[in-house]
């Protein structure tokens, strides 16, 4: 017998907004004595604070600006915003699962686009 969990809601989250919540959970833990931290989650929160580059909120906002953007979908925006991009390649990168690729003009508007917060 299977026992399947129901999702209920799914939302998207950069590196930045994960390490907040991370933070909450890691001073919940911290205030219990008895309480222990998992390997995993202190993995996870050295990943976080290694990962996340802009704050919470800058990030919100470069995710709410790149959305903008036609080229840009809401998948590619938060990967963006968590990899900040240097160059043509590794923004490409970015956009190789899609069906289409994006032409240099495009691919420059994105990039000044971070190039602001990064």
């Amino acid at each position: 017998m299977t026992i399947f969990k129901e999702k209920l809601d799914e939302e998207y989250v950069t590196i930045s907004e994960v390490k907040e919540l991370l933070a909450e959970v890691e001073a919940e833990r911290a205030a219990d004595v008895d309480r222990e931290m998992r390997y995993e989650l202190a993995r996870a929160i050295e990943h976080a604070n290694t990962f996340a580059v802009l704050d919470a909120d800058e990030s919100r906002e470069l995710v709410e600006e790149l959305l903008e953007l036609d080229q840009v979908d809401e998948v590619a925006a938060f990967k963006i915003a968590d990899l900040l991009p240097q160059d043509r390649d590794e923004l490409r990168s970015v956009f190789a699962h899609g069906r289409y690729s994006l032409d240099g003009d495009e691919l420059d508007e994105i990039l000044n686009v971070v190039a602001k917060y990064a």
